[in-house]
């Protein structure tokens, strides 16, 4: 049985889709913050079959859920505080995400202009469709 011990404050992220940890943790930037980070991978989950876990240790104002909401809007968002859960968090598509993803019309301003921010609003919801704030270049998802 594996053990990781419970944290201070900060996140717990839990049904993750298995194997997406990793990239979420790039993706969220927690390698340039001064935080602890547990990655669990590939645990059993009754829900998922296998799902990942993430537990960060750090103050919540770090943490930028929207990047999360973008990157996957049905994962779990525990907030805790003093070692206990105090709130959980449904997350939901960002309407506007910004640096995160780039641009990949190579005549885009965006590609040219390297101090401009990558900014890409969502068009339709349902399809999860985001489009570029410059061009309207259509984002695909991998």
């Amino acid at each position: 049985m594996l053990n990781v011990g419970a944290i201070r404050e900060g996140y717990v992220l839990d049904h993750i889709k298995a194997g997406t940890s990793l990239s979420i943790y790039h993706y969220m930037k927690l390698d340039e913050l001064d935080c602890t980070v547990a990655m669990i991978m590939n645990a059993r989950s009754n829900k998922m079959g296998k799902k990942d876990i993430l537990k960060i240790e750090c103050d919540p104002s770090l943490i930028d859920l929207d990047i999360l909401g973008f990157i996957d809007h049905n994962i779990t968002v525990n907030i805790v505080r003093d070692q206990e859960i105090v709130e959980k968090k449904d997350l939901e598509l960002p309407k506007q995400i910004k640096n995160v993803i780039r641009c990949k019309n190579p005549r885009c301003i965006s590609s040219i202009e390297q101090e401009l921010d990558q900014v890409f609003y969502l068009t339709d919801p349902e399809k999860e469709v985001y489009r570029c704030k410059y061009c309207e270049t259509k984002y695909k998802k991998n």
